[in-house]
């Protein structure tokens, strides 16, 4: 048995998984999101850790057979900086954030966005730790001195349970890393203005390495001193491979907070003159990479539009039965996070819409238009990423039927959504498992899925619906503009 821990950004889930890939239990506990002024996003470690120490408590109790390992995935940018011990240097700055705005726009108007991209095929936006980095030392140098490293959540928690400091990867994939050789370009942080701040990011964790858990943290969580614990790869990855995708070519869509959308690869290739979205990631595979297109929401949009309408999730299903494909001619653009959108397309200006209002217009009408519109950004993410196999599909908007059906219907191809919920941690649990030399049957747990066949009638009129979709959204960049407080 393996504990699998995924420290997402609402939800820290623990899950006792066996070799088959089931969970024989599992625990969650709520995050909290601190947001101390407009455009802020932070987390308190310790709050992290603790969640972290409460959830495997329970899931370590119910235990019946000895655990072999700890294995962590959870969000991947923002920066978490901590000191030599693992103590937090001020809150963590969620992915989420949007301080570091300005940083971004001048980039992209004196080239160094493009510059970095075409370094190492990572698209910045906001949240990420090439223009936060560059924030603090602009506006908070002294944090940046007092810090021993700049990470992520995974290796910040896996720094507190064993002492290392260490990144898996896949995180430092974001935007300092030449991928394939698993090395930081200097020529990045140059770019970037950062290079003093080098000694900040830790060497990548080689593929296969175990860390051991510590006195003091085995009793915290209720498991034995020494027991290994694999750090990552962050939760976007974590959820492809435990969701089953295997094949190059195949894709994950992830229905989360993040609209995570992955295509696995054999090569990286960067179009110095492409958009300068999206990233590529290094994997636990060899010479295996994936293109990640990863849209900055997709269940808040759900979210924001049920509150909007004085509707809950429970009745999504219901909701959607009462609108049928085009939602009464109302559509919408789904880019409702502050800090814009960061794929397929770098835009910190970027702002959602509805159009085709009218007083015939219901409240399932704009929960349609909204669902319709994040299946368009996923399937827009998707092809831009390179899809051309099958599309596996998890998260939390997986679990609606409905919803399910319009992303089917939308991208012209089945969806493969696993029976098991936390695939991120069965993804941890994969690697985990790999680094203890006993890997899993991947087969197996790819089979363990529903399908959701795609309509062929819907298919048709969504690809005309996507095909308006691109347009809406070249009619509306000129128009973005940053919101002024009054």
């Amino acid at each position: 048995m393996i504990i699998g821990v995924d420290v997402g950004t609402s939800v820290t889930k623990a899950s006792l998984l066996g070799r088959d890939g089931t969970a024989k239990l599992t625990r969650s506990v709520r995050s909290t999101l601190h947001r101390p002024a407009p455009g802020l996003v932070e987390q308190d470690l310790d709050e992290v850790v603790d969640s972290v120490v409460q959830v495997v408590r329970e899931v370590a109790a119910a235990a019946t057979e000895p655990v072999q390992a700890l294995a962590i995935t959870g969000q991947g940018d923002g920066l978490w900086l901590r000191d030599e011990s693992g103590r937090s240097v001020g809150r963590a700055i969620s992915w989420l954030d949007a301080r570091a705005a300005d940083v971004l726009r001048r980039w992209e108007t004196d080239g160094v966005q493009r510059e970095v991209h075409g370094l190492t095929g990572s698209g910045m936006f906001p949240g990420s730790a090439g223009p936060l980095l560059a924030h603090l030392a602009e506006h908070e140098p002294d944090r940046l001195e007092r810090a021993a490293v700049a990470g992520y959540c995974v290796d910040a928690i896996v720094q507190r349970f064993t002492g290392e400091i260490t990144v898996d990867a896949s995180d430092a994939s974001m935007p300092f890393l030449d991928v394939p050789a698993r090395e930081y370009s200097t020529e990045a942080l140059r770019a970037c203005g950062i290079a003093e701040h080098r000694r900040l990011l830790a060497e990548t964790t080689p593929v296969g390495k175990l860390f051991a858990l510590s006195a003091d943290a085995a009793t915290d969580l209720g498991l034995p001193s020494g027991l290994p614990v694999s750090a990552g790869p962050f939760d976007l990855p974590a959820c492809a491979f435990g969701s089953g995708v295997g094949a190059v070519g195949d894709g994950s869509l992830v229905i989360g907070t993040t609209l995570g959308c992955q295509v696995l690869r054999d090569d990286v290739v960067i179009d110095p003159q492409g958009e300068p979205a999206g990233m590529w990631l290094a994997t636990p595979l060899p010479q295996r990479y994936l293109r990640v297109m990863p849209a900055m929401v997709g269940t808040a949009n759900l979210d924001w539009v049920l509150a909007m309408t004085g509707s809950s999730v429970d009745q999504l299903e219901s909701l959607l039965a009462q609108s049928r494909p085009g939602a009464g001619g109302v559509s919408a653009l789904s880019f409702l996070s502050s800090s814009g959108e960061r794929a397929p397309f770098v835009d910190s200006r970027a702002r959602g819409q509805f159009t085709g209002l009218s007083l015939e217009t219901t409240p399932a009408d704009l929960v349609r238009s909204m669902c319709e519109a994040v299946a368009y950004a996923a399937r827009h993410n998707l092809e831009s990423a390179g899809l051309s196999g099958e599309v596996a599909a998890c998260g939390g908007g997986a679990r609606s039927q409905a919803w399910s059906q319009i992303f089917a219907d939308v991208l012209g191809r089945s969806l493969h959504v696993p029976h098991e919920e936390g695939v991120g941690a069965r993804g941890a649990a994969m690697t985990a498992w790999d680094s203890l030399g006993e890997p899993v049957d991947r087969e197996r747990w790819a089979a363990d899925r529903r399908v959701v066949r795609p309509d062929p009638k819907n298919v048709e009129f969504y690809d005309r619906g996507y095909r308006d979709y691109l347009t809406a959204i070249e009619r509306a960049r000129p128009h973005w503009a940053p919101v002024e407080e009054a």
